[in-house]
């Protein structure tokens, strides 16, 4: 007979070996899922906790002149990086000491790492010199989490320094790095101003990624799969100037002491030949690690030498603007050279009395853009209208922006009736605030582009190409170069009209009486306007523009010196200096052995 104690051990039994059945079964689907079911999900999480990815930069373009000369080039540097969730707080003090910077500035450094991803190489400091990387390999096994990696850094192989125009690059910032997805990782440099930033796209390249096996301890234990799954960066696209930095050099060194610009465009085509902003500052400060007293500097200094006057001042042009009054009359058929002026050095508007600088007797207007005479445009601007002359301002590209292939620009201010309506009231102001606006001055502000340009368009007889810097792009990997489409545009002027007013602009430079004959270049016929522009906040701006050779120019340019007085005196001379460095390949005024040459384009000013 079996007892109740004997069919409860039976039971119990039974209980047992369900539950180790059932234990097992799970153990073994679990099994099952985890090898068949999940298998290349949890393969690759096991690989990611084994393998690092390290970010191989690539080479940034270079950048060459139109000549082909190197001016931009990349050069080895060393920077430190950090792995936040391996690196111990007790060795912020000793690295900062081996680093030779501040505690302070390391934990600054460690929170924006550890905040973007605590796994992964930050970089800590840039631009190491070899002794600090040197004492940093010695002692790098007390510090856990650091390593380093070798980057490029900008070196400049030029003595010109073209600050404004070639632009820099700097770390990139926590809103630039939000805006710009996956694209960079903290700490990755980014085109900041210029050409750096305005073709970051093309200059960056694309980064590689080198995967690096680990261990559980964290250390490298060699390269993944042996490197074959490794993705290699493709370097950065060259690029290729319309700039002459022979002229570059010159123009600054032209420069040097004043505040201004000079910007020389090739009317042909739009291309910058040079670009100049003074005072300006050296891009060395930015090929490497930037410190907080050269930043602090070049913020604080009373000059602004971050400011680009090229392309963002608004000074009133003076002078140099009367050609579009007499573009302006002529179209409209009001004056023909026939049509004459009396100056006697005064013009009465009212109660009012504006002085000339000189007094020029009988004018036209071939004669007053010659002789710059304020009497005949004065009276001129008052029989033309402001609608007209606004419209053939802004058919000049005044009032917008260029569109030129930096970042920074000013539209400048080109007033109409509209904009006076809105400023003063609707019939609140009168004829006599045009007056001003004849000589080039009033609530007119223009950049030294937006006058190069309008230079350009005189030379080459009212049509003038979309300025840029930039000619080509060349992919040094496919080997195949782009040229960079520009827009051409045609003032709309009829060619009587340019005629006359380009042959003021000669005789301005090339006849007795003319204003700028100090821009006169031996063996060239040069067409130009000087301007002096006032100035209530001390000396007058002096202003030239003009083009060379008359026929066919090759070379356009505006010169602007801050506070420089007249401009037959301070900016002319600046300017005949870079068109006979243009097209000549050098000097020759102080050069009597010289003297003779023969331009290589002495044809087109026959």
């Amino acid at each position: 007979m079996i007892t109740s104690q004997e069919v409860q051990t039976a039971t119990n039994r039974k209980i047992f070996s369900s539950v180790i059945i059932v234990a097992f079964l799970l153990f073994f689907s679990r099994l099952i899922q985890l090898q068949w079911i999940y298998h290349s999900e949890y393969q690759k999480q096991s690989e990611e906790n084994s393998i690092r990815q390290m970010v191989s930069e690539a080479t940034r373009g270079f950048i060459y002149d139109r000549h082909n000369h190197l001016i931009v080039d990349d050069r080895p540097s060393y920077t430190v990086t950090v792995i936040p969730s391996e690196f111990e707080k007790k060795n912020i003090e000793p690295l900062s000491a081996l680093l030779q910077t501040t505690p302070e500035y390391l934990q600054t450094q460690l929170q924006r790492a550890r905040k973007y991803n605590p796994y992964i190489p930050s970089r800590l400091k840039r631009d190491l010199d070899f002794p600090t990387l040197s004492r940093l390999e010695e002692h790098r096994s007390e510090f856990p989490g650091i390593d380093y990696l070798i980057e490029t850094k900008r070196f400049y192989v030029t003595r010109a320094k073209a600050s404004h125009i070639l632009g820099y690059v700097k770390e990139i910032s926590e809103k630039q790095l939000t805006e710009q997805g996956n694209q960079y990782q903290q700490g990755d440099l980014i085109g900041a101003t210029g050409l750096e930033s305005s073709y970051e796209p093309f200059l960056r390249g694309q980064p590689g990624v080198e995967l690096i096996s680990i261990n559980a301890h964290g250390q490298i234990v060699g390269k993944f799969n042996n490197g074959t799954s490794d993705i290699h960066p493709r370097d950065g696209a060259d690029l290729l100037l319309s700039m002459d930095f022979e002229l570059q050099e010159l123009a600054e060194s032209l420069m040097t002491n004043k505040r201004g610009a000079v910007v020389a465009i090739d009317p042909r085509d739009g291309g910058i030949l040079a670009m100049v902003s003074k005072p300006d500052y050296d891009l060395g400060w930015f090929g490497g690690a930037t410190t907080q007293e050269e930043w602090k500097y070049l913020n604080n200094d009373d000059d602004k030498p971050l400011f680009n006057r090229a392309t963002l001042t608004r000074y009133p042009p003076g002078s140099t603007f009367k050609m579009v009054l007499a573009s302006a009359a002529l179209e409209a058929g009001i004056i023909t050279t026939d049509w004459r002026v009396q100056c006697n050095g005064k013009f009465r508007f009212g109660n009012h009395v504006f002085n000339d600088m000189h007094v020029h007797g009988s004018c036209n207007v071939v004669e007053a853009i010659q002789k710059s005479c304020n009497v005949f445009f004065y009276t001129l601007m008052l029989k033309t209208g402001f609608k007209r002359w606004s419209s053939v301002g802004e058919r000049f590209g005044f009032g917008k922006q260029t569109g030129i292939d930096i970042d920074e620009e000013s539209p400048g201010l080109l007033p109409t009736e509209e904009y006076f309506d809105k400023v003063y009231g609707k019939g609140k102001w009168t004829q006599g605030y045009l007056v001003s606006l004849a000589i080039g001055q009033g609530e007119l502000g223009v950049t030294p582009l937006q006058m190069a340009n309008y230079a350009a368009a005189l030379g080459n007889e009212g049509i003038y190409y979309q300025p840029h810097t930039v000619q080509a792009i060349r992919d040094r990997v496919a080997g195949t170069v782009q040229n960079v489409p520009v827009s051409k545009k045609n003032v709309g002027l009829p060619q009587d009209v340019m005629d006359i007013v380009r042959e003021g602009m000669r005789r301005v430079v090339m006849e007795p009486g003319g204003t700028g004959l100090s821009a006169h270049i031996k063996g060239i016929e040069v067409a130009g306007k000087t301007g002096t522009a006032e100035n209530p906040h001390g000396n007058d701006h002096a202003w030239f523009i003009g083009f060379a050779p008359f026929e066919h120019p090759k070379i356009a340019i505006c010169v602007l010196v801050e506070n420089g007085g007249k401009g037959g005196a301070a900016a002319a001379p600046i300017a005949g200096m870079c068109m006979e460095q243009f097209l000549f390949g050098e000097l020759i005024r102080n050069k009597p052995e010289l003297a003779t040459k023969k331009s290589p384009i002495a044809e087109f000013s026959r």
